[in-house]
């Protein structure tokens, strides 16, 4: 085990440092240019459309375009947000936040990019439901002379989900509950498991409807007892900014339990870490926004673009100031026990159960928008017919990341190594069809300027 971890480890410091970050970076910086960042000066007409997208709808699609977002959500908003930011932070000072906006402002180009493309390139199976995504983005807009381009994705796709989706997520959940309620972490892993497989054998609609309740419960409770922390220490806010801003383009001195930092290691932990907890560029959220009942693929990435925001912009901006501001980053505790820390600091007596249960109810929903991640990859891989089998195996594997024999730290490098593979050829898709997206893109918002 010790050798294959060593070997997993070792891949995924060359794919995932020198290849995948500056990828992923340059190319959300390349399309946001190339839309000439009329995206991100747009974000308030997203929201209308977001709302506007609630409705019921009869366009083609199985989930309404809010549905299709909160389903993408679900499996973006995870333990990132929690335990992934105060990493970051830990690894690379406050100025790490920084650096997680600002990957976050030039990724929905890249989230725009992707759902575009998935609802334009999509098609309907034989069960009448509709699928789309990278690998069929890739095999339909590049020709098929790039198909294994797309079964490259698909593949890597597949195996990502059994770890970051799914077992990770489930020994996560296991953790939080032991820690905070004594509860064994298998017995947890096996209400998670009957919790899962519920939902599942209602399909992609199920999917949505669970979706499209929890998340946006899960997402305002948090953010409204992140705000209540700012609120009471609202005279450190400017300070804690200053601090971010100033250690993002400085080294950070060791101080307190903190180690100290390079800007390099703020730069490099902040872009990771963000881009890890939005998934854009990662080729997974497309796939839950072909579902959308629509006519306009402009308008479904406009709204894609959103999960960008909010996944990163709020809830992650949440935890990082929650945590600069209370001091928790100069405590020593990395992961989830920063968080904790921070909001146990703050609001003494409960903060710890609110980081908790926040942690629960995000890695619940990870595991089940991961499913259809998976499930639409291994579909595109082995046809419709394989849809019954993956769902059984889904859901059976569920418990095993709360076994205590699992080595999860190999897990973890495991499914941010597959995780780097399905991004790379998404994002070679997205860069050589980018003359299209920008075509259609300039018609779009010409014909809403001649609206206006």
């Amino acid at each position: 085990m010790e050798i294959f971890k060593a070997i997993i480890e070792q891949l995924n410091t060359i794919v995932s440092g020198p290849i995948l970050l500056p990828l992923l970076a340059g190319t959300g910086l390349f399309l946001s240019v190339g839309y000439k960042f009329i995206l991100q000066r747009n974000v308030i007409h997203a929201f209308k459309m977001l709302l506007h997208g609630r409705k019921k709808s009869d366009k083609a699609g199985d989930l309404s375009p809010f549905n299709a977002l909160m389903t993408s959500m679900s499996a973006a908003v995870g333990t990132g947000n929690i335990a992934g930011v105060a990493t970051a932070i830990y690894l690379g000072g406050p100025g790490a936040l920084f650096w997680m906006w600002a990957v976050a402002i030039i990724g929905m180009a890249t989230s725009y990019s992707e759902a575009t493309l998935a609802v334009l390139f999509r098609e309907k199976d034989p069960n009448g439901n509709y699928i789309g995504g990278p690998m069929f983005y890739i095999r339909k807009g590049l020709g098929e002379r790039w198909k294994w381009l797309a079964f490259l994705f698909a593949l890597f796709g597949m195996l990502a989900g059994a770890g970051i989706g799914n077992t990770v997520q489930s020994n996560s959940i296991g953790q939080a509950l032991e820690h905070t309620f004594q509860i064994n972490p298998m017995i947890s892993g096996i209400v998670v498991m009957v919790i899962v497989g519920l939902v599942l054998i209602g399909g992609i609609k199920r999917i949505g409807e669970f979706a499209g309740r929890l998340v946006p419960f899960m997402a305002i409770a948090y953010f409204l007892a992140g705000v209540l922390i700012l609120v009471l220490n609202i005279t450190e806010i400017p300070a804690a900014i200053g601090l971010i801003i100033k250690s993002a383009f400085t080294s950070q001195a060791a101080t307190g339990g903190f180690l100290g930092a390079t800007v390099w290691s703020a730069i490099r932990f902040g872009i990771a870490r963000g881009i890890f907890s939005n998934e854009a560029g990662m080729g997974s959220s497309p796939i839950a926004h072909a579902t959308a009942q629509t006519d306009s693929p402009q308008q479904q990435g406009i709204i894609a673009m959103l999960g960008v925001f909010l996944d990163t912009i709020v809830i992650c901006s949440i935890t990082g100031l929650a945590i600069v501001i209370t001091g928790a980053w100069t405590s020593g505790h990395n992961g989830a026990a920063m968080s904790v820390t921070a909001f146990e600091s703050a609001l003494p007596g409960f903060g710890q159960y609110i980081v908790s249960i926040g942690l629960v109810l995000f890695a619940l929903t990870t595991i089940i928008g991961w499913s259809l991640y998976s499930e639409k990859c291994t579909q595109y891989l082995f046809g419709v017919r394989s849809i019954k089998w993956f769902r059984i195996i889904w859901v059976l594997i569920v418990p095993f990341g709360t076994f205590p024999f699992v080595n999860l730290e190999a897990l973890w490098s495991l499914a941010d190594l597959l995780n780097a593979l399905m991004a790379i050829p998404n994002l070679i898709a997205l860069l050589l069809l980018s003359p299209i997206l920008f075509q259609i893109t300039k018609e779009y918002w010409a014909k809403k300027k001649d609206e206006e």
